[in-house]
């Protein structure tokens, strides 16, 4: 089996995702999932930093702010959805989060009609 960069972690965030999913089924709003999953992370023992603010830098210079759904171990982004299907729009949110911080590894997780998690990496050597 391949190690990935923070494994250990996200397989515990991934873990409880299912227990979240598994115990409220779908059709809450993304807050909802937030707060419960927040719980049961802690509970495991990581540490959850939710709507975290995090700076957006071009050349050099910051030219914004936004706000990630959940930051785990201080390494991992976690962006969280509740719809039908993930988009590539969504993807392409992560993605840029991972490209304008120095986060690395990234987690899409979605409480939709079936549950869907997928995992990305942007090494900080290509930012």
């Amino acid at each position: 089996m391949e190690n990935y960069k923070y494994q250990e972690i996200t397989e515990k965030i991934i873990k409880g995702f299912y227990e979240t999913y598994n115990e409220l089924g779908n059709g809450f709003l993304e807050v909802i999932y937030e707060k419960a999953l927040t719980m049961v992370l802690s509970k495991m023992g990581l540490t959850v930093e939710s709507q975290k603010p995090v700076e957006v830098f071009f050349r050099k210079r910051m030219i914004g702010q936004f706000y990630v759904d959940m930051v785990v171990d201080g390494k991992v982004i976690v962006e969280l959805k509740a719809v039908r299907h993930l988009l590539p729009e969504h993807e392409s949110q992560i993605l840029n989060y991972l490209k304008a911080t120095q986060y690395e590894v990234g987690l899409l997780l979605n409480f939709g009609l079936k549950p869907e998690i997928k995992r990305f990496l942007f090494d900080n050597s290509r930012k």
